[in-house]
């Protein structure tokens, strides 16, 4: 059975089609990214499957008692409102200590409780809003663009977390990504979206599909062929695409923090 399904999908803002009959599944331990133009309607999509959007048409139907982790494209947290790490964690269910210290370990963040949101540099806070994610034991990790604002080397130890993650917990991953050559590196299926589904299938596939390369070319930029995924059904290969250096070392942009503003795809 499907972890999450949507069929036929249709989400209309102001009678402008945003998703338009959009059919997906994830299934129980598979990496499955979305990539597709800005204002695409990727992170529409999310939201509609999240329960976040409601749909114009077309219905999601979740495994029973699904258990969801999700990592938002942006959050901003005001300087005007100081949270510790610990407090954010906390929201919106206090975990127990033990629970909250192990997260944080498991992404690089231990000892980092009293640390305040606004003094994190966003490599940091994007681990710990990975850590609190995990703290429901997902099935299901779903990520919004998570290394919007993070420089080459930051990306790379942040999706190297992720593949770590994916195997230690079992989940899956459904995720928006912009950084094309991780997607073939580290996926399972893509999906290219473009209000509706232009192509699916392995990153092999969609890499030659004449709608994929109406969007992104044939360039360096779009040319997800360079990088090939050697998928062993077991998911216990390890990509690894850099050396993680941990929170205090991890090359992210020292200009970005979570008040980085990231571009809106509808």
């Amino acid at each position: 059975m499907s972890l999450i399904a949507a069929e036929n999908l249709t989400v209309r803002f102001g009678g402008s089609p945003v998703l338009d009959g959009v059919d997906l599944s994830v299934e129980p331990g598979e990496i499955v990214t979305i990539v597709g133009p800005n204002g695409s309607g990727k992170s529409t999509l999310l939201r509609s499957l999240l329960g976040i959007q409601k749909p114009s048409a077309g219905k999601v139907t979740r495994k029973r008692g699904l258990r969801l982790g999700y990592v938002p494209q942006k959050l901003h947290v005001g300087p005007d409102m100081p949270m510790t790490v610990r407090r954010f964690l906390a929201l919106p269910h206090r975990p127990g200590a033990a629970d909250a210290a192990a997260a944080l370990a498991r992404v690089g963040m231990a000892g980092m409780e009293g640390r305040q949101l606004i003094g994190l540099s966003g490599g940091q806070f994007q681990r710990v809003l990975l850590a609190r994610a995990l703290l429901a034991r997902p099935e299901l990790l779903v990520l919004d663009e998570p290394t919007q604002g993070l420089d080459q080397p930051g990306e790379a130890a942040f999706y190297k977390l992720i593949e770590e993650v994916r195997r230690e917990y079992g989940c899956a991953i459904l995720m928006v990504s912009h950084d094309l050559h991780v997607v073939m590196s580290a996926s399972d299926r893509v999906i290219c979206l473009n209000h509706h589904v232009c192509c699916a299938g392995t990153p092999h596939v969609v890499s030659n599909a004449p709608e994929y390369r109406a969007l992104f070319g044939y360039g360096t930029g779009g040319a997800l062929a360079l990088y090939q995924h050697d998928h062993d059904h077991n998911h216990g290969h390890d990509h690894d695409h850099g050396h993680d250096h941990g929170p205090d070392h991890a090359h992210e942009n020292d200009h970005a923090h979570p008040q980085t503003h990231e571009h809106s795809d509808a």
